[in-house]
């Protein structure tokens, strides 16, 4: 199913329901399991340098375009590992996830230009060398960035953008195994923007080649961070009324955070109404339990208002295939979907928290 956000199902809503009727957006905040589970028995960390001496490769960049109203230029360089390795080490210690996180300042590959591997008795010597159980090493730092200068011609300005694409490729090793224990190699994008009357104005604005290494190295050590450890995820969720008393009075013990009494009167609201009425409480119902974390309950409710949201957009078995035009049940399936995945990860995410458990 594609992705919609929550913004654009608010105005889907906001048309559905009748003047009397309102929907509000709430934030709730959980954690993701991290893409990488780490045995409990992993409590130290070295943060280690295994980039080879790429000193004498130069920056190049090439003019991409020269339009009549518009300039666009790429660039393509290596990162700087050790700004990289010091903002991946700081990322990590400052989640307090392992006992201890340090840096190894020198650099593994300083008279070397290929990229390779640690070998297993390289790691075993580090691991010992540094008092840690394991390392993640930086292998490698790729950034392409675009600069392009646009002017405006109904404006009467230049407007300048640079938008640099960032691939740091990093390999975690435990002195056990022969070979690293798994490669991360995520891309994302960070960016700058200027304005001004002249191109020479914004060119000299815009971040310079030397500048924007420094900071999208700093970025590529921040970015793998969510492949490693839990994060924190800040979603938007929907809050129905209609304007009834126990709608609306459920709706300040919501805003009170006292979602006990507020499910009390959601659930009387289910129990007296019919049709969209019932499916917004069971909406309700269903929050109020996901933000007890409650989370098997919420994805029963949830999926009791998909049902009756089938019954509102008369859906049937016939017809059931184009159910991405019937917007109460797709409203409602979307937040099935999310309590789904939710739960899925869950178990991982207790796993993985288990070390503060089991201390």
């Amino acid at each position: 199913m594609a992705k919609y956000s929550y913004c654009l199902l608010i105005i889907t809503c906001a048309m559905l329901l009748g003047s009397c009727q309102m929907v509000q957006e709430l934030s709730i905040d959980y954690m993701l399991p991290a893409d990488i589970s780490f045995p409990n028995s992993l409590k130290r960390i070295a943060v280690v340098n295994n980039v080879p001496d790429l000193s004498d490769d130069e920056i190049q960049t090439v003019n991409k375009s020269h339009e009549k109203y518009s300039t666009t230029k790429e660039t393509y360089c290596n990162g700087d590992p050790a700004i990289t390795a010091e903002a991946l080490a700081n990322s990590i210690a400052n989640e307090n996830y392992f006992d201890e996180v340090i840096i190894c300042d020198s650099a593994l590959r300083n008279h070397e230009t290929i990229h390779r591997a640690l070998s297993q008795e390289e790691v075993r010597t580090l691991t010992e060398d540094l008092n840690v159980d394991f390392l993640i090493a930086i292998e490698d730092i790729k950034i392409n960035a675009t600069r392009k200068i646009t002017f405006l011609e109904d404006l009467g300005y230049f407007y300048g953008m640079v938008d640099a694409k960032v691939s740091p490729t990093l390999r975690i090793y435990v002195p056990e195994r022969n070979a690293p224990l798994v490669t991360i190699a995520p891309t994302d994008s960070i960016f700058w923007e200027e304005a001004g009357y002249s191109e020479g104005v914004v060119n000299g604005r815009l971040i310079n080649d030397e500048e924007l290494v420094s900071q999208a190295s700093e970025f590529a050590g921040i970015m793998p961070l969510k492949h490693i450890l839990p994060n924190w995820k800040t979603a938007s969720r929907l809050l129905f009324s209609d304007g009834s008393a126990n709608m609306r009075d459920a709706s300040i013990y919501a805003r009170e955070n006292n979602w006990e009494k507020a499910i009390q009167l959601w659930k009387k609201q289910y129990d007296s109404k019919s049709g969209k009425k019932k499916m917004q409480a069971a909406c309700n119902i269903a929050l109020g339990y996901e933000m007890q974390d409650s989370i098997a309950s919420a994805l029963e409710w949830a999926e009791k208002a998909q049902d009756i949201a089938k019954d509102v957009d008369k859906i049937n078995a016939n017809n059931s295939d184009a159910r991405n035009s019937y917007p109460n049940y797709l409203l409602t399936s979307l937040y099935v979907n999310e309590l789904r995945q939710r739960q899925d990860n869950l178990k991982v995410l207790n796993a993985q928290m288990a070390r503060f458990t089991n201390e």
